[in-house]
């Protein structure tokens, strides 16, 4: 058995604060008619020491949030993803495909940033006690038994909301409703911890109309009849495994439900018109479902398990996943008369079903451990596959998958366990080519560690992992650390063996490409094997994990992967394997295997002078008799490398051509057959030989029908004049002989009783339309027998008018998912492009644009799309393809078109980026693209919007993933406030944490309250009112701010620029907020060229409790007198606070914040005297770099450019002369350190960078912004003190004067005052 596990890190729960939810209860009525979703959520949450909890909303309107039954306090930041004047920005900034990368690499990860905060903050806090009660509270806890287990803090909170708009995470369709499960997307359904790592179990509750079903996660309890007019209907469904927020999912429609005649648990639901369908694909599924509990030898883990099938314009994807149910696109269901379908929708429900073992029941623990249950996943459908659809299927497939993945893995984004490559990517390392890429290597990584160590022993391993989580104490999260230690202990794998294999195939990336050629030694009797190896990945591309020393003899620093590689020798006498190719080591090496046979027993008679080796005409060449001698001559039949795949490598091996052949004749294994036909269709000679050889497999019944097909390709792509189109006839001659009907000279109707001859007969129409000859045009006896398909079609406008009926006819009776009219929209695409100067591309446009109307199916309209983009690219280019594109993408209605026009589009790149067109993408196109990258349809979708990234990294020249994105450059790019976002929470935690309550102090006028500094992101709070406060942290750019105050304020640092801020107060109207600043003289010259408007506040609901005025006076550090008292002057005037109710003012010297009447604040003052922390935007460690500013009052040009104005005092300094002694010192010795000069050489070369990238956005702002910052050497500022007199009248005014500062060489000299007075001031 594996040892304990450890207690996890907590350090992991940082972004949440440390709340966990222990449960959820979700309770949802939806009115299908009016396209309304409403109800409430409740949450059993672990409260962290500082009484804040975190949660993910969005698209949600929050009514409100009680705790433990009694109003709370709450903080909400939608966000806004439809930016102001995004193509003026963009334009300043983009002038070429590479800066609209980097500008596209900063939004998409400024938006991932923003995306892991929580912006739902709930005060989950009581209201403080007076001193007597907590001291008596006190003594109650000191009495409990000090040995009990700490009691946890949890409460009961419960959301009451509504959907707002019903299009990201969960959509409506007709009468149809269903969710997805996108990245981040479950919080635009219900508030909720939308992460990974919180796991609860879940109540749920749907209300539908009487005549709908409501499907989802977990088991249904029961239903319940409402006795509404008309009646409503209540479906009851309860998850007891713990799950993430991803899964919950929900289905609701009119369904017909189909329960499983084999497994009581299982129950198939479909819509009425695809009933007779669903019968016959979810025949096979028990046999998947038994095969699953009885190889992991447990039940399945969940109480029911359910499969919905949408209309396939429904969904995102062909497959959502969710806690014991999937929703699937009805595109994959299939009737009896329809085969094409079956085994890859057997492969896709088997492997859904696997996922609810590894993926949704087991966990990864860390992004960096996803790779673990994605592969498992996989491997276990692999096991379905071997069982129920034969070895040779399982072989063949896993053969394919390992080749698309050394031909892809050549970068660290294939990287399986690494931070760069998981973590640092947000999840989006699962989306596009990488994700399957990274699915397919982590299938192969897994099986590779089965061959090592046995099916048994991996098996029991698989079985370890489910017996631990359904045991007393479960643990249902995997780590690859774990997964190792049951490798060594349950798989008997050596540790060494596995302390170099998990580092370099999981943590790195790369494949071993390996080149071998042999030649036989008759007098010693053996092979003589040189082998080169090399890898995909050039050695500094790869991921730096290992940290093994590397010999100095390896070629290119190659270090290798561990274990051997079997040779696999079939000699006369049989077959022979020889574990002797080390993987590490020299790069060359040099092997000597021992023959078995010996080649005296074995003589063979020589050919007769003159004669042909092999019985051919005078076509033949001379390599086959070479081919021949070399067989007479040696006792080697053929030679295999690694027979068994035990590696995941490239392998070209160079052996003569009578040895490839018997290779494809002799051996049965269809990856030595595959193997050998790729190498014969690769030969620069072809001899008769080798074609009859093709075409003897291909009429092979007994072979296996994909390698048959490839036969067939390979026939088509090696007929040439040369071997008088040989292939081609025998390709002709093949499908006649088992289609044709002899007495009308056409083809019978399909027969699919045989499905594998089926298959093989559908392929050799396309692979006789491969044939090419040297003027790359089809010859003559190609052309003749399609047309002969084509019921004799001669001319080009006869095949015109056949493809025209056969578009009217299947509107009249649809094809199997429009399959006729697809591939008559191919087929005139085709034509188009390849007669272009015979046909009017015009007419062909025409023709096609008619099926892009929204009533179309999905697939033709998708298909309609991506031919048009095809035609516009040919005519026009690649800048008129992608504003095309653009246009496409913004009309069509469903998700999963929107996919795949963007996955047509970046290939459309990537051929634009292989040709030597001089067309070039125009700026407008690449804002364009820009300004859909930041659009709410991007948001919506997350896959479209990853592949729009792509379109801009590939327009770069770039690879298509975030992997590598250089980040220094995106906060000058991006938005400076998403990058800092994530850490404004944890920041706060921090300082809540150190903060004590407030006690009842007998003259709360006089309370002078420090002011202590949060963070480096977070302004500090000076509060003089004994009442609780919640901070609450930046929110995003145009985020809508709704404040909820009963009893207790809040105090809330400075929201976003456009932000409409709203707030519900309960208690009475604040006061009027009036301030004015006196310049001194040594400011007021640099004052004038920057002088700005605060924003307006808006006032509150209630106007009572009028009362005395108050003041606050902050104290000022003092300065030298050769140094300016600078102020990013906000030239405050008069803040009017009569306009819509509920809302709330922000005024702010430097960063200082004055909440306004409605907001119930008023009697709060929060301000920031330490000027070296005053930004509310992540900085970085140079002094020099630039921030962001936000004002509200500026106009949209200088709200998107200005720069955040920071409060810049300078200090003091009392030992000026030792302070100077000692900084020359420092010169002196950093002048003769390199590392110095060549950092403050960067350092340069970055402020220069950045004063042409301010000089630039100046000139678009409006209004200039002067930033005088203080040194980084004299950033040890005294924090001021607030003085504050509570009970603050509404109508009051407050007027802040700045004492101008004289300087004072007296080191006794008291520091300079900022004074603000509260003045009462009557309201009408």
């Amino acid at each position: 058995m594996a040892k304990p596990r450890k207690p996890k890190n907590e350090e992991t729960k940082v972004e949440n604060s440390g709340a966990v939810v222990r449960h959820q209860k979700l309770c949802l009525s939806i009115d299908m008619e009016k396209h309304q979703i409403y109800g409430y959520t409740e949450l059993e949450i672990a409260v962290p020491d500082i009484g804040i909890v975190g949660l993910h909303a969005e698209n949600l309107g929050i009514e409100s949030v009680l705790v433990d039954g009694e109003p709370t306090e709450f903080e909400y930041y939608p966000h806004n993803h439809q930016n102001v004047e995004n193509e003026k920005r963009w334009r300043s900034m983009v002038s070429s495909p590479s800066s609209a990368a980097d500008a596209a690499a900063a939004v998409y990860i400024s938006a991932l940033e923003r995306e892991l905060v929580p912006n739902l903050l709930i005060n989950c806090c009581k209201p403080f006690k007076g001193l007597t009660d907590q001291i008596e509270q006190m003594n109650l806890e000191n009495k409990l038994d000090s040995s009990a287990e700490p009691k946890q803090n949890v409460k009961l909170v419960r959301i009451d909301y509504w959907v707002e708009k019903v299009e990201v995470g969960i959509h409506f369709d007709g009468n149809a409703l269903h969710t997805d499960n996108q990245i981040r997307r479950a919080r635009c359904w219900f508030p909720c911890i939308d992460d990974t790592t919180q796991r609860c179990c879940y109540d749920l509750e749907f209300t539908v109309s009487q005549n709908l079903i409501a499907v989802s996660a977990g088991s249904l309890l029961y239903q319940v009849l409402s006795k509404d007019d008309p009646p409503r209907k209540t479906y009851v469904y309860r998850l007891d495994v713990p799950v993430s927020a991803k899964w919950i999912t929900l289905a609701v429609a009119p369904f017909e439900v189909l329960p499983d005649h084999h497994q009581s648990l299982m129950s198939h639901i479909c819509l009425p018109a695809n009933v007779s369908k669903i019968h016959n694909t979810v025949e096979f599924f028990h046999n998947a479902f038994s095969h699953y509990e009885t190889y992991l030898d447990a039940k399945f883990p969940f109480g029911s398990y359910k499969q919905v099938f949408l209309a396939p314009e429904m969904a995102v994807s062909s497959s959502t996943f969710g806690a014991a149910m999937g929703i699937f696109s009805s595109q994959i269901l299939y009737d009896e008369k329809v085969i094409d379908q079956a085994i890859d929708t057997s492969i896709k429900l088997s492997f859904a079903l696997a996922r609810q073992w590894f993926g949704v029941y087991i966990t990864p623990e860390l992004p960096n451990d996803e790779w673990l249950l994605d592969g498992l996943a996989g491997f276990l459908t692999d096991s379905f596959i071997k069982k129920f659809l034969g070895n040779n299927e399982a072989r063949y497939r896993r053969y394919k998958a390992n080749c698309a993945v050394c031909k892809a893995d050549d970068s660290g984004a294939t990287a399986l366990s690494s931070s760069a490559s998981c973590k640092d990517l947000y999840g989006t390392q699962c989306i596009g080519i990488f994700g399957k890429i990274r699915s397919c290597k982590s299938v192969a990584i897994l099986q590779m560690l089965e061959k090592q160590m046995g099916s048994n022993f991996f098996r029991k391993i698989l079985q370890n992992i489910i017996s631990r989580a359904q045991g007393a104490s479960p643990v249902r999260t995997l780590s690859t650390k774990e997964f190792r230690h049951f490798a060594n202990k349950v798989g008997n794998l050596e540790r060494p063996f596995l302390k170099e294999f998990f580092p370099r195939w999981v943590g790195t990336c790369g494949c071993p490409v390996l080149r071998m050629g042999f030649s036989y030694n008759k007098r010693k009797n053996i092979v003589e094997l040189a082998v080169l190896r090399d890898c995909t990945v050039k050695p500094d591309s790869r991921t730096p994990v290992l940290s093994s020393n590397t010999d100095s003899e390896n070629r290119d620093g190659d270090i290798g992967w561990p274990g051997m590689m079997s040779i696999r020798v079939h000699e006369l006498d049989g077959m022979y394997d020889h574990p002797i190719l080390p993987m590490a080591g020299d790069a060359w090496q040099l092997l000597e295997i021992q023959c078995h046979s010996k080649l005296a027993a074995r003589r063979a008679l020589k050919p007769k002078k003159g004669s042909k080796p092999d019985g051919c005409d005078d076509n033949g060449d001379a390599v086959a008799g070479l081919d021949m001698r070399s067989s007479m001559e040696s006792p080697l039949s053929w030679i295999r490398a690694d027979p068994e795949m035990e590696y995941l490598a490239e392998i070209h091996f160079n052996q003569p051509v009578q040895m490839w052949i018997n290779q494809l004749e002799k051996d049965g294994d269809v990856v030595a057959q595959a193997q050998a036909i790729a190498a014969l269709e690769a030969l620069p000679h072809l001899s008769f030989n080798v074609v009859n050889t093709l075409n003897n497999f291909l009429s092979d019944s007994k072979a296996f029908w994909r390698v048959r097909i490839e036969a067939a390709y390979a026939l088509a792509n090696t007929a040439s004049e040369e071997t008088d189109w040989a292939g081609l006839l025998h390709l002709v001659k093949f499908y006649k002989s088992r289609r044709f009907d002899e007495n009308i000279g056409l083809p019978r109707p399909n027969d699919f009783h045989d499905f594998s001859e089926y298959f093989v007969l559908e392929a050799i129409p396309h692979a006789v339309a491969m044939v090419r000859a040297a003027d790359n045009k089809s010859p003559r006896e190609a052309v003749e027998f399609v047309l002969q398909l084509l019921k004799s079609i001669l001319f080009l406008s006869s095949l015109l008018k056949r493809i025209d009926r056969l578009l009217q006819f299947d509107r009249l009776m649809p094809s199997y998912n429009g399959i006729l009219t697809i591939s008559c929209i191919r087929t005139l695409t085709q034509i188009a492009l390849k007669l272009s100067g015979f046909i009017s591309l015009d007419q062909v446009v025409k023709l096609i644009k008619p099926f892009r109307d929204f009533n179309t199916i999905w697939q033709v309209r998708v298909e309609a799309s991506r031919a048009l983009l095809d035609l516009e690219f040919h005519c026009n280019g690649i800048d008129s393809a992608l504003s095309l594109f653009i246009k496409s993408v913004e009309e069509e209605p469903s998700l999963r078109g929107q996919v795949k026009l963007g996955i047509h589009a970046m290939r459309i790149c990537q051929i634009k980026g292989g040709s030597d067109s001089n067309h070039e993408v125009d700026t407008v196109t690449l804002v364009a693209l820009l300004n859909l990258l930041e659009s709410r349809i991007s948001f919506n979708n997350v896959f479209l919007r990853h592949h729009l990234f792509g379109i801009l990294q590939i327009l770069a020249g770039r690879a298509p993933t975030l992997y590598g994105v250089p980040r220094d450059k995106l906060l000058l790019l991006g938005d400076g406030e998403t990058s800092e976002q994530k850490n404004v929470f944890a920041s706060f935690v921090t300082e809540m944490r150190r903060a004590e309550p407030p006690m009842d102090v007998p003259n709360l006028s006089q309370d002078n309250l420090a002011v202590r500094d949060a963070s480096k992101e977070v302004d500090c709070v000076a509060n003089g009112h004994a009442e609780n406060i919640l901070a609450v942290p930046e929110a995003s750019k145009d985020a809508d701010v709704i404040s909820n105050s009963h009893e207790r304020k809040m105090a809330v640092p400075e929201a976003s620029k456009e932000a409409e801020t709203v707030s519900n107060s309960y208690e009475r109207k604040l006061p009027v907020v009036k301030i004015r600043v006196k310049q001194s003289t040594a400011t007021s010259r640099a004052d004038e060229a920057d002088n700005r408007t605060i924003e307006k506040s808006q006032g509150g609901n209630h106007e009572n409790d009028r009362g005395a005025s108050s003041s606050v006076s902050v104290d000022a550090p003092q300065r030298n007198s050769a140094e300016a008292v600078s102020f990013s002057n906000h030239n405050i005037e008069e803040v009017n606070s009569c306009h819509d109710h509920g809302s709330r003012m922000t005024a702010s010297i430097g960063s200082a914040k004055l909440p306004s009447e409605g907001d119930n604040f008023g009697k709060e003052l929060q301000c920031t005297a330490d000027s070296s922390k005053v930004s509310m935007h992540l900085q970085p460690d140079d002094p020099s770099s630039p921030s962001i500013m936000q004002d509200n009052n500026v106009d949209a040009d200088a709200q998107k450019f200005a720069s955040l104005q920071t409060l810049s005092v300078a200090r003091h300094d009392l030992n000026g002369k030792e302070k100077k002694e000692k900084k020359d010192r420092e010169k002196k010795r950093n002048r003769e350190d390199p590392d110095y000069l060549e950092k403050k050489r960067l350092k340069k070369e970055k402020k220069r960078k950045e004063k042409e990238l301010a000089k630039l956005l100046g000139d678009e702002a409006k209004a200039p912004s002067v930033e005088l910052a203080a040194k980084k050497e004299e950033s040890n500022i005294k924090n001021a003190t607030a003085q504050l007199k509570p009970f603050e009248p509404s109508g009051s005014k407050v007027t802040i004067s700045k004492v101008a500062a004289k300087p004072e060489p007296s080191e006794g000299s008291p520091a300079p005052k900022f004074r603000i007075k509260i003045k009462s001031r009557t309201q009408n």
